[in-house]
């Protein structure tokens, strides 16, 4: 197992859509081994998606304080509520925002032994779920950012997101 570069905000592939995994095979299962190791190696983490690694498959590990759940072609399949609250990405390193999300998601998908199961979450398992799926179809939680601005989150300082996008872009 090893740890893979998370790609930074500007990457293209960050912006694509992910295939769905066909098979479970060891390439797979190794991806799924790398990619947890990568997440608890990353300060702030909660999820990762495999765009974020440049594998664009619909494959996700989080751990949002009760273990690591692993996800595989996971499809959300009925929302509810409303919740509204700061978001950050391993992508997007010390910058948050203000992202309204659906407070409840069920979702649908397999595991690492290609069952299928599902999963409900509420609260910030519910918010982290909507967040690593949208990863997959090609969406970064700043294009839900409220007032269009981005929070430092060391200094606190209110960063316009345009000016972020741009400083962003020229690093890539």
């Amino acid at each position: 197992m090893s740890q893979k570069r998370i790609l930074p905000f500007g990457d293209p592939i960050l912006r694509k859509k992910s295939k769905p995994v066909d098979e479970i095979t060891p390439k797979i299962i190794k991806l799924l081994d790398d990619m947890t190791d990568t997440l608890y190696a990353a300060d702030g983490r909660a999820g990762l998606a495999a765009p974020q690694v440049g594998i664009l498959r619909r494959v996700i590990v989080m751990d949002c304080g009760d273990g690591l759940i692993e996800l595989i072609n996971p499809e959300i399949i009925k929302i509810s509520g409303e919740q509204t609250g700061s978001e950050a990405c391993l992508s997007f390193p010390g910058y948050a925002g203000i992202v309204k999300r659906a407070n409840h998601v069920m979702i649908k998908s397999m595991n690492r032994r290609g069952e299928t199961f599902f999963l409900e979450g509420r609260g910030f398992l519910a918010r982290c779920i909507q967040h690593e799926i949208d990863h997959l179809n090609g969406i970064l939680f700043i294009d839900h950012v409220q007032g269009n601005a981005l929070y430092h989150e060391e200094t606190r300082q209110k960063i316009d997101l345009f000016d972020v996008i741009r400083l962003s872009n020229q690093h890539v």
